[in-house]
């Protein structure tokens, strides 16, 4: 696909080991899958119809909260 083998990978790996140390090198990876995973789920669009309710629920929120601000004397 990009041309990257076996020997490339090693090569990557061993750069990151000794930039990162082994300390940080599992931190990283883990950041790296979670934001892989949240990435692949904002991309499915189920999550689509859950951002569509919480818009309405917010908007409905603001609207009643902006009648409770009006004057006594317009309501």
């Amino acid at each position: 696909m990009f041309g990257i083998g076996v020997p490339e990978l090693v090569i990557i790996l061993v750069v990151a080991l000794i930039i990162f140390g082994p300390g940080k090198l599992p931190e990283i990876g883990g950041a790296l899958g979670r934001g892989i995973r949240d990435f692949k789920k904002s991309m499915e669009g189920d999550d689509a119809k859950g951002d569509a309710a919480q818009i309405d629920d917010k908007s409905t929120r603001v609207s009643a909260a902006s009648k409770d601000k009006q004057p006594a004397e317009t309501r």
